[in-house]
């Protein structure tokens, strides 16, 4: 049966250094993904940098709505506008940071309905990005 989830019933989470909701996942019925709204906003002087982060057993799908960011991964530096989306295989450390004067929105998609147990953020990284 077709469902509509609205943004006003997502789930806030106490994700380090980003606001996020998770709008579908197991919790809500769903069978094989999760769906997350993420907003990060523009970094400002003395702000803490948030640490990498990575997935045990499942990849990331980013994609960028509206603002810029890089994508900093064990792999490169993604820059990153708005239509833009990352693929992060399973196990990649990345965080992904505001570059620009706006608030960064990303939706991140995870085939799988609970990814919980398998995600594992890093202790904060030093204050120049890294790509680890």
């Amino acid at each position: 049966m077709a469902r509509v989830f609205r943004k006003a019933d997502a789930k806030p989470l106490g994700l380090p250094g980003r606001s996020a909701r998770e709008i579908l996942s197991g919790a809500t019925g769903a069978r094989s993904a999760t769906l997350r709204l993420v907003e990060i906003a523009p970094e400002r002087p003395g702000d803490a940098i948030r640490g990498p982060h990575y997935h045990t057993d499942v990849e990331e799908c980013i994609h960028v709505l509206s603002g810029r960011g890089t994508t900093y991964a064990e792999t490169g530096e993604f820059p990153l506008e708005p239509g833009d989306t990352v693929l992060m295989p399973v196990g990649e450390k990345h965080v992904t940071r505001n570059t620009g004067d706006e608030p960064l929105v990303l939706l991140c998609f995870f085939p799988s309905p609970d990814i919980r147990a398998g995600m594992k953020e890093e202790t904060p990284s030093p204050r120049t990005p890294s790509k680890s």
